[in-house]
């Protein structure tokens, strides 16, 4: 097969002797043996069958694999949630004493592990801005840095990371490039291809895309997974099998999925430009977005989300969520209904004025999840908040 979809929709688990067409369902915890020296070799590592659910399932390598043909990684790790990829990849890599250097622009709950908790391990951490020259990310590198960490776009912010100008000075410093590629999906764009290490998802997020359950997972360089794999394996934060049959389907649908979220954001935004209500719109794909021509060079569509700064600070960010009618008010992204959220006073309240600041957090950003509805019908329900 010559093409990326169609690898991905024909790699499946091995059909049993029912001869089904979908997937089947592998709900158990443990799997069995024919004799205690099948058990020893498995458990000492010398064969790679199933042995327990929390090490590996059929169901959730399936997912895994699929996820590995789309970001052209070497092999990968299913975890419960994005964040427990998140955090995994951390402590499976970093030790006491090490430094991790991030791009200040990420999600809430990620800023908290890096500030709050690592210092707890003896990890260090640095921040750089989203939009830092090669020289600025260069500066910020300690002797003792094994580790950069970004997420682009970034959350809700929307900047863009050149990905390759950062991967160049990790590899001079022989430093692990670590990418959340939630936002843009693998079928936007493919860290791996420009230099990453590793990539991490929120699969709870587009590649489900119909808000129906948790997931996360991380792909890269095997040698490095297989520390992930190690760590996740001793801790438990594994995927549940049911969970990856359901995201194993949904990367079937991604690629289509997404055309319509990528062409839907960019026909609101345009819309919403020059709008007497709203400051700025932010889209990677706007010719007037500050990294249009990053944004160009290393992706293949603009992504599933826009944000728009609304006049009026938070309080006028409040009540144009209260004037909403059609699009969900929810703590989640990346569904067929478009959803609408205030970060200033809902994911990134806990940070401080200026630490919001600093991260392209102002008071009066709305960011939207543009779903699967009709664009004008999106348009229509935030004209009118706007103009409530």
């Amino acid at each position: 097969m010559k093409h990326t979809q169609s690898k991905l929709i024909r790699t499946q688990i091995p059909r049993t002797a029912e001869g089904e067409h979908a997937s089947p369902l592998y709900l158990t915890s443990s799997f069995c043996f024919d004799n205690a020296e099948d058990m020893r070799a498995a458990f000492a590592d010398e064969t790679d069958v199933n042995i327990y659910s929390r090490f590996s399932n059929p169901n959730v390598q399936e997912f895994v694999d699929r996820l590995c043909i789309l970001e052209n990684a070497e092999a990968g790790f299913a975890t419960a949630t994005g964040m427990s990829a998140v955090f995994g990849s951390f402590m499976a890599l970093l030790k006491k004493g090490d430094h991790l250097l991030s791009c200040t622009s990420i999600f809430g709950s990620t800023h908290t592990v890096i500030s709050k908790y690592l210092p707890k391990y003896g990890i260090e951490y640095g921040y750089v801005s989203a939009n830092a020259t090669a020289a600025q990310w260069e500066a910020a590198i300690t002797p003792q840095t094994k580790m950069i960490y970004l997420e682009t776009p970034t959350n809700p912010g929307l900047e863009v990371v050149d990905i390759a100008m950062v991967s160049a000075i990790a590899k001079k410093h022989n430093i692990i490039l670590n990418v959340d590629n939630c936002f843009a999906t693998p079928i936007g764009q493919t860290p791996i291809d420009l230099g990453a290490d590793i990539v991490i998802h929120s699969a709870t997020k587009w590649i489900d895309g119909q808000g129906r359950v948790l997931g996360g997972a991380i792909v890269g360089r095997k040698d490095l997974i297989h520390e992930m794999y190690l760590f996740c394996r001793a801790t438990g934060p594994s995927l549940s099998p049911f969970n990856a049959w359901i995201l194993s389907k949904s990367l079937e649908t991604l690629e289509v999925r997404m055309e319509r979220h990528c062409s839907n954001a960019l026909f609101i935004a345009e819309k919403l430009e020059g709008h007497s209500k709203i400051n700025f719109v932010k889209y990677p794909f706007l010719i007037s977005h500050p990294h249009y021509a990053i944004a160009k060079k290393q992706m293949k569509n603009g992504g599933g989300i826009f944000c728009f700064e609304i006049k009026g600070g938070i309080e006028a960010g409040r009540k144009f969520l209260n004037k909403i009618k059609m699009l969900s008010l929810t703590a989640n992204l990346g569904d067929t209904r478009s959803i609408a959220s205030h970060p200033a006073s809902t994911t990134h309240s806990k940070l401080s004025p200026q630490e919001r600041e600093a991260v392209s957090i102002s008071d009066g950003l709305i960011r939207i999840s543009v779903g699967l509805e009709h664009k004008e019908d999106i348009v229509a329900d935030i004209l009118q908040a706007l103009e409530a």
